[in-house]
This record gives C-alpha cells, sequence and structure tokens, in this order.
C-alpha cells in the first residue's frame, strides 16, 4: 500500500509512515539488502521480520531509492551506513514509521491503549502528572509517553530514567496535534529537542528534532 503519512518538516528533516498490508516476500522483491542487513535480519524472529522489512523500505523511499544500508550500532540504535543522516524507527500495530534528519532524532509511534496507565508512575515527574486532565488524559499519557521514547531513541545509549533523565516542559495539551520541548541530561550528555505530536486515527505520532 502507499503511504499512510508523509510529510517533509524542513530542509532539514523528512518522516513517513507505512500501513503494513504486504508480505515478507513484496518487501524483500523490492530491496537490495547488504549482507550485513541480511544477516540482521536473519536474528530476527516472528512479525519483527515483517515490522523491520517495512521500516527499511520506508527508509529507502524517504531516500529516494538511494541504498542506505540500515544498520544497529553497539547500543541498538539505528544508522545509515555511510550517509550523514540520523535516523530514527517506530511500530505499532501494523504501521512502521520513520524520521531521516540531519541533527540527532527520535520518533516514536503509538496505538492509544488503556494499558499506558499501569506505566505512568514510571514514566512521568510529578509535575508532568499534575497537568493531565480528566477529559484528555488517554490521550496526553500517550504524548507524554511518545515524546520519552522519542528523546530515548535520539540519545541511543541506553541506560535513561524516564523519570530521571528525560525532561518535558509544561505545555497545552491539544487533541489533534501540538508542541513541546524536551530535554536529556545524562552524565556528560545535555541537548534540548524540539518536540511534536498529533492523534492519527487512533495512534498517537511524536518526534523530536535537536535543536
Amino acid at each position: 500500500m502507499p503511504f499512510f503519512y508523509k510529510h517533509t518538516i524542513h530542509n532539514d528533516a523528512e518522516l513517513a509512515i507505512w500501513r503494513i498490508e504486504e508480505s515478507e516476500d513484496w518487501f524483500r522483491e523490492r530491496l537490495i539488502l547488504s549482507n550485513l542487513e541480511i544477516t540482521q535480519l536473519e536474528n530476527i524472529k516472528g512479525h519483527r521480520r515483517l515490522e523491520w522489512l517495512a521500516v527499511r523500505y520506508l527508509t529507502s523511499q524517504l531516500l529516494g531509492g538511494q541504498s542506505g544500508a540500515m544498520l544497529k550500532d553497539e547500543f541498538g540504535k539505528p544508522h545509515l551506513l555511510h550517509l550523514p543522516l540520523h535516523i530514527s524507527v517506530s511500530h505499532s500495530h501494523g504501521l512502521a514509521a520513520t524520521i531521516i534528519s540531519k541533527t540527532l532524532t527520535g520518533i516514536d509511534i503509538q496505538k492509544i491503549v488503556p494499558k499506558i496507565e499501569r506505566i505512568a508512575n514510571r514514566l512521568l515527574r510529578i509535575e508532568e502528572q499534575a497537568a493531565l486532565q480528566p477529559e484528555t488524559r488517554m490521550e496526553h499519557l500517550h504524548v507524554y509517553w511518545g515524546a520519552k521514547e522519542a528523546l530515548y531513541k535520539a540519545h541511543g545509549r541506553r541506560e535513561l530514567d524516564f523519570r530521571l533523565n528525560i525532561l518535558i516542559e509544561s505545555f497545552q495539551f491539544d487533541l489533534n496535534i501540538g508542541y513541546c520541548r524536551g530535554r536529556v541530561i545524562k552524565d556528560d550528555f545535555d541537548a534540548w529537542f524540539d518536540i511534536y505530536y498529533q492523534q492519527m486515527e487512533d495512534y498517537i505520532l511524536v518526534y523530536a528534532l535537536e535543536n
């Protein structure tokens, strides 16, 4: 199927979302994978193989057909071999998302699910929880979740505490589309990010770009 969503953020970044309806063979026939990528794929099991292939195909489309081999570093963060670009990927319940940028970036897409309430206390600082309003609590929680996941991916070095190391500034929540700012602080790493979010059907998309 064609793109579910595609957006050029500015001259330095572009993102796209694909609704996965194709088979593994469909993607394999349209991709030229490096030997390293084939080895990486062989180590992936179950439905995650299809998600990986969808993200890889989506990446090649954003790159205009360039090969741009997508590999993971020692921390599991994806990068594009021989290209001076940052990449982040996400997938949730049949959607695959990719963002490519000249600056540090992270993306997260999540289907809205009630189970997020179970992890709210592990995600949010006291002031972040205080900003939640009953009528939009579920969607707002998913924006926080997506924002912190996106910043976690942008940092890309694991061992971040979502409450202590990933901070989201207070913002006026918009049910449909909005903006906020976030910060990652860990050891000698300290960076601010612009964070954008929007609801798409019953999903929340969030992406972050270092400023």
